[in-house]
């Protein structure tokens, strides 16, 4: 089996997906932005072959690539684990003639008006959505949905680039600051759906589930990256078999999967459920971001990597996930932007809770802040694992209020 994989160096886990294609006994070459001389002992091990490109997400520079280390060697698989990589990595996999995610499909993954309205015709449960091409259709979108609305880039992921309006002055600032109103600029908007949100991410074989997770936002990701006070948690459930509840989830999921024609490949989708019930947010045909896979990795006694890696290598997996802890991540912002000086808390609740702890990340004093909209892991972040949903939710709200990151 001969896998090719877009840029193997960044972020950080994509070693992980090119680690576990070696370890069950692919041959993998490589499409990467940098140079052959600046991969590490490892990847220059694990690999058969590297190509290096000017830009992963040009379709001419990634299918010139494609086409030369096909003139040498047969090629089974073309994948990409990142968002950005989807689209381009699967047009170039059709006109190269490998098996794979469709580009119709990755497509309809990354364009969110796209994405809606075929989901709505297979009778899945989204928010209003439109893609608008000028300020007028965005005011008349408003007046049929009523505020609040959301606008956001039509391929980007999760909350990134989002914008709240709540109403006609915030409308106007936000066509303005989006440059709606000049040539060749359009943007999703969506009703903004009031609620609990979640996620259910998946690997699938030819259209059919082969493994499911089901995480927890508190609070919501949009609210989470806005406000600097906040120290946000996701929360990956180990009752996803035993809770009558999550069976609307699962099935909503099984409907997102077909009428998008995934076939094998991971994915992540968002929902949320509130008084208009459960609704679907987005997919991306790709693992979750945040490095999520390795909470379910610890929760579940298994390696979620391998399991792509056998998914893509050979249709079957090899792991069943034990469902035996509950998992979560804790970030916790700086109090101001500029440079860590320090941490207030930390001493207490490792002693108090340190049994629970995974791993830490408490970025050294001189380490300038990133932004709070950088996400959940750009500053300091604590993961932690316990038996009991509930409890560890507890613990984390703890972690939370106690844990002080101090900046000057």
């Amino acid at each position: 089996m001969h896998v090719i994989f877009i840029e193997p160096r960044f972020p950080a886990n994509q070693r992980f997906f090119v680690r576990a294609l070696a370890e069950v006994g692919a041959r993998i070459t490589a499409i990467g932005e940098g140079s052959k001389s600046s991969l590490d002992d490892e990847m220059r091990h694990l690999l058969t072959h590297y190509e290096e490109v000017p830009n992963v997400c040009s379709d001419k520079a990634l299918l010139k690539a494609v086409s030369f280390i096909q003139s040498r060697a047969h090629v089974d698989r073309m994948e990409a684990t990142v968002e950005a990589h989807i689209l381009p990595c699967a047009r170039v996999r059709e006109k190269a003639g490998i098996p794979g995610m469709s580009a119709r499909t990755a497509f309809l993954c990354r364009d969110k008006p796209a994405m809606k309205e075929a989901l709505r015709e297979a009778g899945v449960p989204c928010a209003a959505s439109a893609g608008v091409d000028s300020g007028d259709e965005l005011r008349e979108f408003a007046e049929k949905v009523g505020y609040p609305i959301v606008i956001k880039p039509r391929d980007g992921a999760g909350a990134s680039g989002a914008t709240r309006i709540d109403d006609d002055e915030e409308l106007e600032a936000a066509i303005l600051s989006s440059h709606l109103d000049h040539p060749g600029r359009s943007v999703a908007a969506e009703e903004f759906i009031v609620g609990h949100e979640g996620f259910y991410d998946t690997i699938s074989i030819d259209g059919e589930i082969l493994h499911d997770f089901i995480s927890h936002y508190y609070p919501t990701v949009l609210e989470a990256m806005r406000t600097r006070w906040i120290s946000p948690t996701f929360v990956s459930t180990n009752r996803i078999d035993a809770a009558e509840g999550y069976l609307e989830i699962k099935e909503m999921g099984r409907k997102v999967i077909k009428a998008l024609g995934i076939t094998t490949s991971a994915t992540h989708m968002e929902w949320f459920f509130g008084p208009k019930g459960l609704k679907f947010s987005e997919i991306g045909c790709r693992p979750p971001g945040v490095r999520a896979w390795d909470l379910y990795n610890v929760g579940n006694d298994m390696d979620l990597y391998r399991e792509w890696a056998m998914a893509i290598c050979y249709g079957r997996g090899s792991q069943r996930p034990s469902r035996r802890l509950a998992t979560g991540i804790i970030a916790l912002r700086p109090d101001c932007d500029g440079r860590i000086i320090g941490y207030e808390g930390v001493d207490a609740i490792m002693h108090r809770f340190g049994d629970f702890l995974i791993d830490c990340h408490l970025p050294a004093p001189g380490t300038p802040t990133q932004p709070v909209e950088a996400g959940y892991m750009a500053n300091a972040w604590i993961r932690m694992k316990h038996p009991n949903y509930d409890e560890l939710r507890r613990i984390l709200s703890l972690v939370g209020r106690h844990v002080q990151v101090r900046a000057r």
